[in-house]
């Protein structure tokens, strides 16, 4: 699980990024610490994760980003992430 994140400073809350990888990872019927190179593509090789978690995070001053969604492909699958937290992902066509 090749991600580029920093967790020294792990809250109760994952990360969206991690929440992409674990659900990939449901897909695929395996660990989230087993979608790893070569034989699966690396998350910040599709997308930036400290940026997609910095996206949806909750700003300084407290208050909720606006709305939004983000999507793109990852290991196959088409993978949509909501501002709410949601993690969809779905076979890519």
């Amino acid at each position: 699980m090749l991600l580029s994140v920093d967790r020294s400073e792990a809250s109760a809350e994952q990360s969206i990024s991690f929440d992409v990888i674990a659900a990939v990872a449901e897909r695929e019927g395996i660990d989230p610490v087993e979608l790893e190179p070569p034989e699966y593509d690396a998350l910040y090789d599709v997308i930036n994760p400290e940026a997609l978690d910095a996206l949806f995070a909750t700003r300084e001053n407290g208050r909720n980003r606006p709305t939004g969604r983000v999507e793109f492909p990852f290991c196959g699958y088409h993978v949509v992430v909501t501002s709410d937290g949601d993690v969809d992902v779905s076979p890519l066509e």
